[in-house]
């Protein structure tokens, strides 16, 4: 056998093993099916980690199921259609209470804002009393909650002070651009496109959780998984987390990643693009500490006070448990 020949078949050998291998590789990744709205944000890290492999990078396989609303998730997740949904802390708790042992890690602390056109005399959430206000989530939602908690601290019940619109976030934001609200509520996704086109910020949830007492930027949404689920696959939701915030982090520091994107935020308008982008990032956790995780226990409470048992059930006081670590004991 000639030397060309032997080279060749040993060059043969070694790239079916090399494709055995990877392929090896690829089907002892972990499988991780997630659950998120067709159109939210959160799409703009899990495409990113999914554009860049992020997932095979860090040994895991993500799966990415978009529905239609956020309960539709949530049926999915109770349902173990799903692993990770993303959700909120309130409802992490009441499930808990429940005996559904959910678990919550931080994903985003961006928040909903209130707006008001730019030429209005509205400056301050004191000014709203007796005017027509939008509000996105509906009538528990935590933005509406927490300001009205605030009113009551100073003598005003913006229940009943205010004429309440509740609607789709952005029907919402066409009934102001109309002139047919004063004021409106709504997430920061769409209180951005609104500050792109002029609006003006009177104040936002972090503003609002500030003047309760609480004076820490706390993460408003969050991965949401089983807690049997989360222990058996600790190392590979570890994984994920370290993708998610490294998407995020890319779309942050790296104008080309960000706009590999672009076509997700569902706008071609320059101004909106920048302000949805610095509110994304703005919103990144860096760090979640014992002080966070008391910090929303405190809200909480606020929250159960204000919202009742339709917001939390029995559930009075947050269950430290609903937060996921590595090493619990």
């Amino acid at each position: 056998m000639s030397s060309l020949i032997k080279t060749f078949l040993t060059l043969t050998f070694l790239a079916t093993g090399l494709l055995y291998l990877t392929a090896s590789i690829a089907a002892s990744n972990t499988p991780i099916k997630l659950s998120v709205l067709k159109f939210g944000t959160v799409n703009w890290t899990l495409e990113t980690i999914k554009k860049n492999d992020l997932d095979k990078k860090h040994g895991f396989d993500l799966t990415i199921q978009h529905l239609a609303s956020t309960q539709a998730g949530k049926i999915a997740l109770q349902a173990n259609a799903v692993d990770i949904i993303v959700s909120d802390w309130t409802w992490v708790a009441r499930q808990r209470g429940l005996s559904s042992n959910y678990q919550f890690s931080p994903y985003s602390s961006s928040a909903g804002a209130i707006m008001v056109p730019e030429s209005s005399a509205i400056r301050t959430i004191y000014d709203l009393t007796g005017k027509k206000l939008g509000i996105a989530g509906g009538a528990l939602d935590k933005n509406w909650l927490l300001l009205r908690a605030l009113g009551i601290e100073n003598g005003i019940n913006f229940d009943t002070d205010v004429e309440k619109v509740f609607g789709a976030p952005p029907l919402l934001n066409n009934l102001l651009e109309r002139g047919e609200l004063d004021a409106l509520i709504n997430f920061w996704h769409y209180s951005a496109r609104l500050e792109a086109k002029g609006y003006r910020k009177i104040t936002d949830t972090h503003d609002i959780i500030s003047q309760l007492g609480t004076n820490k930027t706390i993460p408003i949404l969050g991965y949401v998984f089983r807690e049997q689920w989360g222990n058996d696959n600790a190392d590979s939701l570890h994984s994920f987390f370290t993708a998610s915030r490294e998407a995020t982090n890319l779309l942050c520091t790296s104008d080309a990643h960000w706009n590999a994107i672009l076509p997700l935020t569902r706008s071609t308008d320059p101004t909106t693009q920048q302000l949805l982008r610095s509110s994304y990032c703005a919103g990144r956790i860096i760090n979640f500490t014992e002080q966070d995780k008391q910090a929303i226990a405190d809200i909480y409470s606020i929250l159960a006070k204000t919202g009742g048992a339709k917001l939390v059930g029995s559930v009075k006081q947050l269950n430290p448990n609903i937060f996921w670590t590595i090493n619990r004991d």
